[in-house]
């Protein structure tokens, strides 16, 4: 397959038609991926606040304190505010905030953005990416389209891309029942297609200030596969969120 950026993406700011920018930078195929950057979807939605829209209550205020007694830097207790209320859980809060947002991905600070925000102190994450996705691919030749974002994952380091929100397509490949070289069958693989798009994704749009938010992934082929459309893990099935509810920081 084939990866490129769309080119002369310009500055996004609320109320813009993004899918327009796209369709109209873009020679798009049915077939093709195209790849978000949820940077430019939150700006394009109005997910632009100050830290002053986020008074800081009694329990943003304890975090913040905690959190400088733990880390020894200065922490807005109006930033806390701002990831409790784009959170449904706290996993953990020392030695940084660890949530599930309202549509089921976790990250660090509710993946709330302080970069690339030029006149305003954060982006908040489409609220819901799904319907985002959607509301893009309704609008473009192409069939499918992933929102990404980038986010650290436990037991590595540095960040890498992955899928927030997808729309025409599974978000995984399940291999169940498949068989191997050997004619072993598969019991357990099931590949997150949409997180692996991202990613691939995320190496040709970049960090920083490249500004290419938006990228086409061309001739992927899915295969004859199953299709799956479960990707955040639910807390029976999900036994390192179970070891962090009964973890406490000393």
């Amino acid at each position: 397959m084939e990866l490129f950026a769309v080119p002369d993406v310009p500055e996004i700011r609320p109320g813009d038609d993004l899918a327009a920018v796209i369709r109209d930078r873009a020679d798009l195929r049915e077939d093709d991926v195209v790849c978000v950057a949820s940077t430019v979807v939150s700006k394009a939605e109005g997910r632009l606040f100050d830290l002053a829209d986020f008074p800081a209550g009694p329990r943003a205020r304890e975090i913040a304190s905690n959190l400088e007694a733990v880390t020894g830097d200065e922490k807005d207790p109006r930033f806390a505010q701002a990831v409790l209320e784009e959170s449904v859980e706290l996993l953990m809060e020392s030695p940084f905030l660890l949530t599930e947002t309202r549509f089921g991905h976790v990250g660090v600070n509710a993946g709330i953005d302080r970069s690339n925000v030029p006149d305003n102190d954060l982006l908040l994450l489409p609220k819901r990416p799904a319907e985002s996705a959607e509301r893009i691919r309704a609008e473009i030749p192409a069939d499918r389209v992933i929102v990404t974002d980038t986010c650290g994952r436990p037991f590595r380091h540095g960040q890498r891309g992955v899928a927030l929100g997808w729309a025409g397509m599974s978000a995984s490949r399940d291999w169940r029942g498949e068989t191997d070289r050997d004619g072993r069958e598969l019991g357990v693989t099931v590949e997150s297609v949409v997180d692996e798009l991202a990613a691939a994704a995320n190496l040709v749009s970049g960090e920083g200030d490249d500004g290419t938010p938006v990228v086409v992934v061309r001739d992927f082929d899915w295969g004859d596969h199953d299709g799956s459309d479960k990707h955040f893990r639910e807390i029976e099935g999900d036994f390192v969120r179970q070891a962090l509810r009964g973890w406490e920081h000393e």
